[in-house]
């Protein structure tokens, strides 16, 4: 190709492409090619951790499947991780089954569910995780093979292949890869592990099911109220609403972050504005057949439907006003994104809807 590089190792280009074919025949991809793997080069992942191959990560007890460490580490070599990726996609192996889940059978929900890892702490700037522009898009490799990891052990140990036992209707982008690290050096405010009861100096991931990103333009206004109605605005959107109330991580681009921040605003206050403005009107939900909930399982549906029974959220409102929110922790706010434009997203959450988030500590490879 043009612009190669001198002295490339000479390969058997064919038995490379027929070890990748036959990975895809036997349904080990996600439809990228992957990396074949060898047992030495499985080994460079497993001397990465002090577990040992066989302990379990995480059990889908409804599929009588289960992922070890060394499933996961072969997955993730796969994928296209470094060797010194390992700890990080353990770390989020283990804040995946905190926060609960993926046992439950959401990645196999026709809603198109996804995890998406959140990384903090020294290991970004080590490993060269993006934090900045295009942060959920491509070019960075931490990111996107860490998250592609998870992925494939989702297919590979737990079988989720489409159209099989993944029975997502339109599925997401992020059902490739979605792993992005936190701005902390632009950010005006404690780093997201730090808010949460980690040190500074301990790298993090913190796991979250998502369902789509939604992006809010805001370069027009200085005024902290302003940005916070569009926040909110699109947060309450009732084509997010399936059941009773929602959760959303909030990522603030740092010229919106310094925005509240120079306001005087912490990540709380933003937290209850948001809170307290992600309000539907009770026509506004009964116009899209969406005021009422099932009684068994607390899904939105139409007043008229049989199953219906009123839902709770208009008294944490008044009268009329429908609060889309259960309490001002179901919504997560970090900073991350360039700083070139004010744009910041609300990443719609299966979770947590009022609990601390599902965050783990990134083992060191001495530990």
């Amino acid at each position: 190709m043009d612009g190669a590089p001198a002295g490339l190792p000479v390969i058997d280009v064919d038995a490379v492409r027929r070890v990748l074919e036959e990975y895809a025949e036997r349904g080990w991809t996600d439809g990228l090619p992957v990396m074949p793997v060898t047992e030495s080069y499985l080994a460079e992942f497993l001397e990465q951790t002090s577990r040992g191959p066989d302990e379990v990560l995480l059990s889908m007890p409804h599929l009588n499947r289960a992922c070890t460490v060394r499933v996961a580490a072969i997955n993730a070599a796969m994928a296209g991780c470094r060797p010194e990726y390992f700890p990080v996609v353990l770390a989020a192996w283990s804040a995946l089954e905190a926060e609960g889940y993926v046992t439950r059978g959401i990645w196999q929900s026709t809603t198109g569910t996804a995890p998406m890892l959140l990384v903090n702490g020294p290991i970004r700037e080590q490993l060269g995780l993006n934090s900045k522009g295009n942060m959920f898009g491509s070019g960075f490799r931490a990111n996107a093979t860490i998250g592609r990891a998870i992925r494939l052990t989702a297919i590979n140990a737990f079988g989720l292949r489409p159209r099989e036992l993944d029975q997502a209707t339109q599925g997401n982008p992020a059902k490739y890869t979605a792993c992005i690290a936190e701005n902390e050096e632009e950010s005006p405010w404690p780093p997201f592990h730090v808010e949460h009861g980690f040190d500074a100096s301990e790298s993090t991931v913190t796991a979250m099911t998502m369902r789509s990103v939604v992006h809010i333009e805001a370069r027009h206004t200085t005024v902290p109220e302003q940005l916070g109605r569009d926040l909110a605005d699109t947060v309450r959107r009732t084509g997010a609403l399936i059941h009773e109330t929602i959760s959303a991580c909030i990522a603030l681009g740092p010229e919106h972050a310094s925005l509240f921040a120079g306001a005087g605003w912490t990540k709380d206050d933003v937290r209850r504005f948001v809170y307290e403005h992600a309000v539907n009107s009770r026509e506004a939900l009964a116009a899209v057949g969406k005021d009422a909930v099932s009684g068994k399982t607390r899904w939105r549906l139409s007043s008229e439907h049989p199953d219906a029974t009123a839902d709770t959220a208009a008294e944490q409102g008044s009268g009329n006003v429908v609060s889309v929110l259960n309490s001002e922790q179901a919504v997560q706010i970090v900073v991350a994104g360039a700083q070139n434009a004010g744009v910041s997203a609300v990443i719609e959450t299966f979770g947590p809807r009022g609990g601390p988030p599902a965050t783990a500590a990134v083992e060191s490879a001495s530990a």
